[in-house]
């Protein structure tokens, strides 16, 4: 295993073979709080792993024994005026649209508190893998604003509009267990082993084609709310853009050699 610092707070470890890299949120003394340095860190990792082509999965943890992340920096927040908060807008969104277009599969493991930024952090990544400690809610109204890191926009799309409004304007903080039967998160798995299972299932995920996983991911992205005609051109597009790829010749071989299959990735 292989681990390169983005500035202090962001961790990046590449597991085995490298293919699944772990993005690791690290300012325990914060709780993970998202401050400006922060973001940077997390925006700049994102690239990093985006250009990577040997990364096919990627897997956002933390270093928190108590927390994924509780949200924005808000004692840093205090401090701003508003020409400040301005400026540090497109710096704050940076993090949360780095890891919302990372062209590879993603997946958090979330243990404690995942609120407001933080959970805006989990909701962008494609599966969100929880221990029995996690508490999840976006509670921006309760000190003034609203959700700014995709949450207003990436909730609904999972629970529907009517539950992400009732989540979202009464700021409530949602246990595993309900979480899990609303679909806040996705799989629920025995507490302390979050980040174990995230990290398997990224392995399982990364044992597939890279280009296949890619392409995968953007059919998914883009056909996602547009009506089925449109989707179904998205899909051929994207089958398409692998149907005549190194990957597609190798997985076919594989398959009727009865052996494992050596992704090219292209």
């Amino acid at each position: 295993m292989s681990e390169e610092r983005f500035g202090e707070f962001v961790l990046v470890r590449r597991h085995g073979d490298g293919h699944v890299a772990e993005l690791a949120l690290d300012r325990p003394k914060a709780m993970n709080a998202v401050s400006t340095e922060m973001a940077r860190s997390i925006a700049a990792a994102c690239a990093a792993l985006g250009a990577d082509r040997d990364v096919r999965v990627v897997v956002v943890t933390s270093t928190h024994e108590r927390a994924f992340c509780v949200g924005a920096d808000l004692k840093e927040r205090n401090s701003f005026s508003d020409a400040d908060l301005v400026r540090q807008r497109p710096v704050a969104r940076g993090a949360y649209t780095g890891v919302l277009e990372l062209p590879v599969p993603t997946v958090a493991a979330v243990h404690g508190f995942a609120l407001g930024g933080g959970f805006e952090l989990a909701l962008s990544c494609d599966v969100i893998v929880a221990d029995p400690t996690a508490v999840v809610g976006l509670p921006e109204v309760s000190v003034g604003v609203i959700p700014g890191g995709g949450g207003t926009q990436l909730l609904p799309r999972r629970v529907g509009a009517a539950r992400a409004a009732e989540l979202i304007f009464t700021a409530r903080r949602v246990e595993a267990p309900e979480a899990r039967e609303l679909g806040l998160v996705d799989v629920l798995v025995e507490e302390g082993r979050d980040r174990e299972e995230a990290l398997a299932l990224g392995g399982r995920m990364a044992a597939n084609s890279p280009v296949g996983l890619r392409a995968a991911k953007k059919a998914l992205r883009l056909g996602f709310g547009m009506d089925l005609r449109a989707g179904l051109e998205v899909e051929d597009a994207a089958w398409r853009s692998v149907a005549f790829s190194g990957d597609r010749a190798e997985g076919v071989a594989a398959f009727n050699e009865k052996r494992r299959p050596q992704w090219p990735g292209e």
